[in-house]
Formats: structure tokens, C-alpha cells, sequence
């Protein structure tokens, strides 16, 4: 192992002699400066007098034991990274230290070269943290009370269709991709309008199966069907005066976009079983991840109904096609889950950064939020580090149909203004270039099988 270029400062804290000892050998050899705390109250006083770049804490002490010590550790320094020393590999030690911020753990007796890995590795893990220093939050919480973050022109776009149809009662058809934010726009378009104080009522038609679906939209009188032991009121009832949210509007039967298009055109429903007319006061807003137009062709979606939900669309775009708000949306989730769920991760390393921005997000940003989320559990310093990420993450994705497909059309067109004599050096060059560009790995030409002598 080389030696650090800046000499690194390790604090151990054991009440062992021996193992203070031979530990100061081990490392003193590879050039770190090494600090020694015989106990607990000796280490964490270390710790507060001049933070070490790593700690090796043992955990049977004399004193504060080594969980207490940690404890005291990461309360005075919540960045400070520690080892955590054991001679007895039980679950419930490896569980606590890891629970209570440790960096890592390692079994006594240990091979000097793993300890001095580990050690190293903490060390550039402590690097990285330090370079995401420069990260700092960039959203003020209050701006952001819609959950949509973005600064992109796409977005930029879409909020200004929020504002313009809010204020009114016109129907809204909203698409996109799974996990672009639907339901947000539908709830910001709903607190931008006069029926804000009203309830907004979220329903997923293709979470409700098909023989509930009308009794949980329209309600059910008592002994409609088996089980119907008592009237129910449906969703349209619960919200009136309010918005209702109906979210993959495209896997509705027929009979029930029948009965939503009554509503939509007198005001009225019916309840299962029932026989007396309901008016109600709901403004409806849809969405779908599905093709409409195509459904329609296909005679699946009543076309009158079409022209009834799409007054005006609000197309949502994928992540993949406004990367450049990626650093705002992971700067809004790190806050929110610091806030909400206690985590001590507030930010991330440029390099982690930029894996999250190279990355294909089929899941758009709910996948984004999931990602954040397990990365900030995981992490062990206070901000996320490349290694941090999911393996799926930081591999690129292999070249499918659907990402080849965009490439060959612009080969194709380079193909049409080549000469004759040029095109099998223009397929080479565009197919390689554009496929280091898409992030997918470029074939190589297989070696030829060495001939028998």
C-alpha cells in the first residue's frame, strides 16, 4: 500500500495495551499518525478536541462500553467515521454498531492487511464526503409545498397549464409514464382552485377489482350484492364540492365509462342497487399511462368519453428527458426524508451526481425517490457517495430495441449523404460513437482462434 499523501490520523481507542500496541505498529508502517485513547471518555474527548480522520473503537471496555462510546461519538462529531472493534461476532453487536452510525465492524483477532483495507477505505470514503461539501441545498422547502420540483423548459411548461386551468372547472387529462407525477399535478391543480377547502378524493381504477369498481365510485345501497350490509356512499358522494383523481382512467370497463359519462354531462349518479338520482358537484381530473387515441381506434374506450376528459392535457415528460432537474428533485428528497424520517443524509457527492444523471430512470421519479431513499439509509457519512448507489445504477444499461432505435435512425440519415465506397466506415464510426454515447457497451470485433501448429 502507498503512502497517504496527506498523513492520515487514526484515533484507537481500546483498554487493551497489547492491542493498542500492535495496532500503532500496523499502521505507524504505512505512514498514518496514530492518536491512543485507553477508554471511552478518553476517546470521545479525542474525538471533540481534534476530529481524527478514522477511529478504532474497541467494544468491551472498561467504562463506557464501545456501543456508549460510539453513541457519545457521533453526537459530538455526526460525521466522524468508526470501526468498530469485536472479539465477539454476535448479530446483535453487528446490528447496534451499524445502527448507531458505525462505518464498519471487524472481528478480533483480525489479518492486519483486511484492517488496513477497511481502513482505506474509510479514508476515501471520509474524501468523498468532504468533496460533496461543496453540494449544499439548493430549494427553499416553502417554495416547493407542491412536491414538483424542476426548473427544466418542460417543466416550466407544465406549470404554467397548472395555473392557467386551475382556477377554472374545465376537465383535465393528464399523461405520462408511471412515476412522473400524476397524482402531484391533479393535487396542485386542486389546491390552486376555488375548491381547495372541498376534499380531493384519489382513486386508481386499475387497483379496484372490476365487480367493486362501481360500488367504490358511485356507492351501493344495503343488499345490492352479497356482502352490501349497509348503504355506502361512493367517491363522487365523499367529494362533493371537491375533485376526484382518477388515476389509469384507460383500464375502466365499459359500464363504468358509461356511468362516468353521465356524470361528466348531467351531474348525476346512480348508487349499485339503487334507483334515486344524486346530483353532485365534482370536478374530474384523469390520467393515464396508456394511449388513449389507440384505445379508442381499438373501440376499448368510449370515444365520446375521450373528447369528455381530454379539454385540456397536461403531457407530463420522462426523467430521462430533463436531466438537468435531477440535482433539484435529489436535493427536495434528501430534505424531505431528513425531515420526515429522521435521516442524517442532507447531500450528495458531485460523482454520485453525476451516476444519477447518466442513469436511464425507467421509473421515473418514483424510481429516483427510491434510490435517494435506500441510498441515504445506507450511507455512512452524511452524504451519498457512488458506492452508495444500487449496482443497478451505477452500471449502465445494456443497448435494448427501444434505445438502439433512435441511433439507427440518425445512422440511417448519415447514411443517405455517404458515397458508395464510405458506408461501411460511416456504420462503424456512427454505431460506435453512438453507442458510447447512449451509455451502452460497444461490441468488439471477436479474436480469430490461434491456428494449430
Amino acid at each position: 500500500m502507498s503512502a497517504p499523501a496527506n498523513r492520515a490520523t487514526i484515533l484507537v481507542i481500546d483498554d487493551d495495551a497489547e492491542v493498542r500496541y500492535s495496532l500503532n505498529r500496523v499502521l505507524t508502517a504505512q505512514h498514518y499518525t496514530v492518536q491512543e485513547a485507553a477508554n471511552g471518555g478518553d476517546g470521545v474527548a479525542a474525538v471533540k478536541r481534534q476530529a481524527p480522520d478514522v477511529v478504532l473503537l474497541d467494544n468491551r471496555m472498561n467504562g463506557l462500553t464501545g456501543l456508549e462510546t460510539l453513541q457519545h461519538i457521533r453526537a459530538a462529531n455526526p460525521r466522524q467515521l468508526v470501526i468498530f472493534m469485536t472479539a465477539y461476532a454476535t448479530a446483535q453487536t453487528a446490528i447496534e454498531a451499524m445502527k448507531f452510525g458505525a462505518y464498519d465492524y471487524v472481528v478480533k483477532p483480525f489479518d492486519p492487511a483486511k484492517l488496513l483495507a477497511l481502513v482505506d477505505g474509510a479514508l476515501q470514503t471520509q474524501a468523498g464526503i468532504r468533496s460533496a461539501g461543496g453540494v449544499q441545498p439548493v430549494l427553499n422547502s416553502d417554495e416547493h409545498k407542491e412536491g414538483i420540483v424542476g426548473s427544466s423548459a418542460v417543466m416550466q411548461e407544465v406549470f404554467k397549464v397548472i395555473g392557467q386551468v386551475a382556477a377554472s372547472d374545465v376537465t383535465v387529462m393528464i399523461t405520462g409514464e408511471s412515476g412522473t407525477g400524476k397524482e402531484l399535478v391533479a393535487r396542485s391543480i386542486h389546491r390552486h382552485s376555488h375548491r381547495a377547502a372541498r376534499p380531493f378524493v384519489a382513486v386508481n381504477c386499475s387497483a379496484i377489482p372490476e365487480n367493486l369498481i362501481e360500488s367504490e365510485l358511485f356507492g351501493h345501497e344495503r343488499g345490492s350484492f352479497t356482502g352490501a350490509t349497509a348503504q355506502r356512499l361512493g367517491k363522487f358522494e365523499q367529494c362533493d364540492g371537491g375533485t376526484i383523481f382518477l388515476d389509469e382512467i384507460g383500464d375502466m370497463t365499459a359500464t363504468t365509462q358509461t356511468k362516468i359519462l353521465r356524470v361528466l354531462q348531467e351531474g348525476e349518479i346512480q348508487r349499485v342497487g339503487g334507483s334515486e338520482t344524486i346530483r353532485v358537484n365534482v370536478r374530474v381530473i384523469a390520467a393515464t399511462n396508456k394511449d388513449l387515441e389507440a384505445l379508442v381506434r381499438a373501440k376499448d374506450f368510449r370515444e365520446d368519453l375521450y373528447y369528455r376528459l381530454n379539454v385540456v392535457r397536461v403531457k407530463l415528460p420522462p426523467l430521462r428527458d430533463r436531466v438537468e432537474d435531477i440535482p433539484q428533485i435529489v436535493d427536495f428528497f434528501l430534505q424531505s426524508l431528513a425531515k420526515a424520517k429522521k435521516t442524517k443524509v442532507r447531500r450528495i457527492s458531485p460523482e454520485a451526481l453525476a451516476v444519477l444523471c447518466r442513469h436511464d430512470w425507467p421509473g421515473n421519479v418514483r424510481e429516483l425517490e427510491n434510490v435517494v431513499y435506500r441510498s441515504a439509509v445506507i450511507a455512512q457519512g452524511d452524504a451519498i457517495l457512488p458506492k452508495d448507489l444500487p449496482e443497478e445504477v451505477r452500471t449502465p444499461a445494456a443497448a435494448t430495441p427501444q434505445t438502439l432505435e433512435p441511433l439507427l435512425d440518425a445512422l440511417f440519415a448519415q447514411l443517405q449523404s455517404a458515397q458508395p465506397g464510405d458506408m461501411l466506415a460511416v456504420v462503424k464510426a456512427g454505431l460506435e460513437s453512438r453507442l458510447a454515447a447512449s451509455g451502452a457497451p460497444v461490441p468488439t470485433k471477436p479474436k480469430k482462434p490461434a491456428k494449430k501448429k
